[in-house]
């Protein structure tokens, strides 16, 4: 599957994973955030980070009559605030989506998976 765009000049289309990458991307680039998880792993309550080849795995891509809507399952670093590394995360992704792409996303859903304590 993937989103059609219409230009005066044609039309171009862009894969859901293309959109996951792009999305992925911009969302390990933000404080706190330790990696991507896969959206069917916890398997023993176990949290494996993807690799930036892999984040399609966790981050899905949809697209309904009313526009786009991103869902992504990141794992966060411990003594961070989640609920404002969630909200950075989605406005990275909102905006990189709009200014690469050229997509307007609707809603960028967050699921964290995980907390991840490093070593100091």
């Amino acid at each position: 599957m993937s989103i059609e765009m219409k230009t005066k000049y044609g039309q171009i289309d862009i894969s859901n994973d293309v959109i996951a990458t792009v999305a992925g991307g911009a969302a390990v680039d933000c404080y706190g955030i330790v990696g991507m998880a896969s959206k069917k792993q916890l398997k023993d309550g176990i949290a494996e980070i993807l690799r930036r080849e892999n984040f399609t795995k966790g981050v899905v891509v949809r697209q309904e009559q009313e526009g786009v809507h991103i869902d992504m399952y990141i794992i966060v670093s411990y003594g961070t605030k989640i609920s404002e590394i969630a909200h950075n995360v989605q406005s990275k992704v909102k905006y990189t989506l709009d200014k690469t792409v050229g997509l307007a996303v609707d809603s960028v859903n967050i699921y964290v998976q995980g907390v991840r304590v490093t070593n100091p």
